[in-house]
């Protein structure tokens, strides 16, 4: 009677045994890892610039945001969190952060380039092309990224003069419903 009633929970245990990693855990990836209590912890500043490359904005500003408060508020950790304001379209917060860590370490193309970027997208051309050459100065023209960038903005410097020049000469004329016309004023 006792046999017919611990016969299914014999059965069970039997045949968890029979399975590939028995009663502990096998090797084929199935289970999480472990945690070593006495690892190295990732350096969150890296993590951050991963996710960056990943497009994880949020993720890499949170990343960003454990850097500094490990490490304070190195000039580093202040321009990748500009950085990643600027990828998230946070101008406003991108280019204060970005103005104070290119104050705090004069010396970084990679922060002006970017605050060059945060200047162009508000509107400040003029500004945004000084940076720019200042960030090609400091990286002696080995990014072409920066390159390309002081290119646009100085192109876009020279055809925000001439269009302007253009918009107060021309008008758009409306003939019948659905047609338009560009007329020059008189």
């Amino acid at each position: 009677m006792i046999l017919g009633r611990m016969w299914p929970l014999i059965l069970i245990v039997g045949l968890a045994a029979c399975g590939p990693g028995g009663f502990s855990a096998s090797d084929d990836g199935v289970f999480a890892p472990s945690v070593d209590p006495d690892g190295v912890q990732a350096d969150q500043l890296t993590v951050g610039h991963r996710l960056m490359a990943a497009g994880e904005y949020e993720l890499a500003l949170s990343a960003f945001r454990l850097a500094a408060a490990e490490q304070g508020l190195t000039p580093e950790v202040i321009a990748s969190l500009g950085s990643a304001n600027l990828a998230l379209g946070r101008l406003n917060q991108a280019e204060d952060l970005l103005r104070q860590a290119t104050d705090e370490d004069p010396e970084t193309p990679e922060a002006w380039n970017n605050l060059g970027v945060v200047l162009i997208e508000r509107g400040k051309t003029a500004e945004g092309a000084q940076v720019f050459r200042r960030a090609f100065a400091l990286d002696n023209g080995e990014s072409v990224a920066i390159r390309d960038n002081l290119r646009l903005a100085l192109a876009k410097m020279e055809n925000s003069q001439y269009s302007a020049l253009k918009e107060q000469d021309y008008k758009l004329v409306r003939r019948g419903s659905s047609e338009f016309l560009i007329r020059p004023t008189q």
